[in-house]
């Protein structure tokens, strides 16, 4: 057993190559081999989303709070709220966020493959991320 102490998992702004706006992630877990599971609690301020990505093996999110957007490619985007999860199949195109007036919090788990967790696509267009109107 190994307990992960919390001041050991330092929040940090996520990579503004794979994110618009402001998004901080605290991590949760990153399971050692052979497990893969990993879990972070990600924080979208308004407006902040994901660029367009994939996972190998799928990813679940769970709402914590707020108001969120996700999207398949060439598919309208939906509302996520607080208490929704969301699986999304392994290699499907995707992008997820906060609203544009509200904060939004999840929880994304997904496993490794090969030490990988997403392969990152272009950012989320403007014209993409208002076509939930």
């Amino acid at each position: 057993m190994k307990i992960h102490k919390s001041a050991d998992r330092p929040s940090k702004l996520a990579n503004s190559e794979w994110f618009t706006g402001r998004v901080w992630q605290e991590p949760i877990i990153e399971a050692e081999e052979p497990a893969r599971v990993r879990a972070l609690r990600v924080s979208f301020e308004p407006g902040a989303r994901t660029a367009w990505h994939t996972h190998p093996l799928g990813q679940t999110l769970y709402i914590l709070s707020g108001i969120g957007l996700i999207a398949l490619r060439d598919q309208m985007p939906q509302k996520i709220l607080a208490g929704d999860t969301v699986w999304i199949p392994p290699h499907e195109e995707h992008w997820h966020g906060a609203c544009p007036t509200n904060a939004m919090i999840h929880i994304a788990i997904q496993e490794a493959l090969h030490g990988s967790v997403a392969d990152w696509l272009e950012q989320v267009s403007e014209e993409d991320y208002h076509k939930y109107k």
